[in-house]
């Protein structure tokens, strides 16, 4: 699975020129794998990173528990100064989180960001989930 996870992290840094890196946590917040753009100078120590990988997928949980009432949730994200944070839940049809997908753009990417998410990055993740979820 290591490797499937690499690759998908790989894949996802190459769709697009606006995205900074990728990640995969599991349901606990546990990175299993990352990757970022080639020359990338990152903003977060890979302590800092861990940290975030963590928060995020508690945060997940919150968000997964609205979704009888709000419908499916497709991604969040947050806008910094110095960059875009975006997560997708990877979870089954009953909301069970099985791991999170952790992306940043540049923060020129603005308004891109959306499409990009809806329709390079989550379509990659749909098709797969299956592989996710074994």
């Amino acid at each position: 699975m290591k490797q499937f996870f690499q690759d998908i992290c790989d894949k996802v840094v190459s769709l697009d020129p606006a995205i900074r890196f990728a990640g995969i946590a599991d349901e606990d917040g546990k990175l299993v794998a990352t990757a970022e753009r080639k020359g990338l100078k990152p903003l977060l120590t890979p302590e800092e990173r861990a940290q975030y990988a963590i928060t995020a997928a508690t945060r997940q949980y919150t968000r997964l528990r609205w979704e009888y009432l709000l419908g499916k949730i497709d991604y969040a994200s947050s806008h910094y100064a110095k960059l875009i944070r975006a997560t997708i839940p990877i979870a089954d049809e009953n909301s069970r989180l099985y791991y999170v997908m952790l992306l940043s753009f540049d923060v020129n990417a603005g308004d891109k960001v959306h499409g990009i998410i809806m329709k390079k990055i989550i379509p990659l993740v749909r098709k797969n989930t299956g592989k996710f979820m074994k």
